[in-house]
């Protein structure tokens, strides 16, 4: 970030702590008899935390945002004598594959001190790998079969199917909890022979992706006057040259891509690969692992040729999207996977140059989706329209940052953006936060309550 625009936002981030009056600060949780899920473990991090935390405001928030995943959003079971947990996004009633794992992510390291939160995450992978074996090209499902606001898409929708829109992460995010919870328990009970071919399956859909003999299987078309909700070339996206990069209808965020090989997410394939291969390992299927790891290698080179551009200002940076052709999009988005947040995700260090080239371009005024108002600045994107920050974009600036003012002020804006409700948002307007979209958005409250977690653990005075 260059020095201008660095002290601009840290200036907007002090200025914006006095926009939010001081609320009462009364538990915005559900009663304990009304709650979806109450874990032992995450009670008593709440309690310890919030002893840790100086600021009364900032502990009402950790204390509302943290647990919201299991207050308002899952149904837990069984199914078929295997754990079943079925995670909702908050004001929308399906399960996105992305926003499922975002959502519980925090809770896997309590997992272990809390029998009955461990099996609730089981129940987690075994929903999504019944969802990757229904359709690897959706991004969203129903409980079971029932009516969608989407059943008239252009694509093969099934009743099982809430939104089928091709996004690499959702995918990538799938492998994301089984990994993470494997390492997190030790217990491989998840690896099932349903999961493995599911893992297959994943191995599968990223290689027709690739497109490298052909168009593949999937396309997508919606009557729509929202631009962004539909794929052009009779639903097959823009023309993009072969070159070994996996290509995505959409972002993170829902949002078509313009040029079809969506660079941070091909750089998420790549680590979760990655990880597909270590858990192939230590399940002795070599073959399966050397597949793994060949595709993670192709994808990698087509990275390392293709993945960058040079800035007039900022230098060597990451692209958002290219075409194979040439065409490049330099910009971000607030979604997770974006440029700022490959870090986070292990795809790239947070000390690479390219990187720190990259998140000083997506951080200032010369990236088309930064705005900065009266209430702050903050990447945000399409989805929402201009002007509309999201919280997340700025969460995940504090989470790949190490510098601690920088942090600090990310976390004075969030604080000052709630708008009095005490929940985050999914965008707030830069010069009011009074106008934001999404009141329950269980996912942008989850990561939150993660940072929180982070911050205590890295840089604990910025609470105290």
């Amino acid at each position: 970030m260059s020095v201008p625009t660095r002290r601009a936002f840290l200036a907007s981030a002090a200025a914006s702590t006095s926009l939010s009056a001081a609320p009462q600060f009364v538990s915005q949780r559900p009663d304990p008899s009304k709650r979806r899920f109450t874990s032992e473990a995450v009670e008593a991090t709440i309690a310890e935390v919030r002893k840790s935390i100086a600021d009364p405001e900032l502990g009402w928030l950790f204390e509302n945002c943290f647990p919201n995943t299991l207050d308002t959003t899952v149904d837990h079971g069984e199914l078929n004598g295997k754990p079943d947990t079925f995670v909702i996004t908050g004001d929308i009633d399906a399960m996105w594959l992305r926003d499922s794992t975002a959502q519980v992510w925090p809770y896997l390291p309590l997992a272990k001190r809390d029998p009955k939160l461990q099996r609730l995450l089981a129940g987690v992978v075994h929903r999504q790998t019944r969802c990757v074996l229904i359709d690897p090209y959706a991004n969203a499902f129903n409980k079971g079969p029932a009516p969608s606001p989407w059943s008239k898409d252009l694509t093969a929708m099934k009743p099982e199917l809430h939104e089928r829109k091709w996004e690499i992460d959702s995918l990538c995010y799938t492998v994301r909890l089984a990994h993470g919870y494997w390492k997190a328990t030790s217990d491989q009970s998840i690896f099932t022979p349903e999961w493995k071919q599911a893992a297959a399956l994943i191995v599968r859909t990223f290689r027709e992706q690739q497109r490298l003999d052909g168009p593949g299987p999937y396309k997508f078309q919606r009557s729509s006057p929202v631009s962004t909700d539909s794929l052009p070339n009779g639903g097959y996206g823009n023309p993009a040259k072969p070159n070994g990069l996996i290509r995505s209808g959409f972002r993170p965020s829902d949002d078509a891509c313009v040029f079809p090989y969506l660079i941070p997410s091909n750089f998420f394939a790549v680590t979760s690969l990655g990880q597909l291969a270590e858990i192939h390992t230590a399940l002795g299927d070599a073959e399966s692992a050397r597949q793994c790891r060949e595709l993670a290698a192709a994808v990698s080179k087509a990275l390392a040729a293709h993945a960058t551009a040079v800035h007039p200002k900022h230098g060597k940076i990451f692209c958002y999207e290219v075409d194979g052709y040439g065409g490049v999009f330099l910009s971000d988005d607030c979604g997770v996977p974006g440029l700022v947040s490959l870090p986070y995700l292990g795809c790239v260090p947070a000390t690479d140059p390219v990187y720190r080239n990259t998140r000083a371009f997506c951080l200032s005024d010369s990236n088309q989706f930064y705005f900065s108002g009266k209430a702050g600045a903050g990447l945000g994107g399409p989805h929402s329209g201009l002007d509309m920050i999201w919280p997340m974009g700025i969460i995940a600036r504090a989470l790949t940052s190490s510098d601690e003012s920088e942090i600090g002020a990310c976390l004075k804006l969030v604080k000052a953006t709630h708008a009095g409700t005490g929940f985050m948002h999914e965008s707030f307007h830069k010069d009011d936060p009074s106008k934001f979209t999404r009141k329950w958005f269980a996912w942008a409250n989850t990561l939150f309550g993660e940072l929180i977690l982070t911050v205590r653990q890295r840089h604990p005075r910025l609470l105290a």
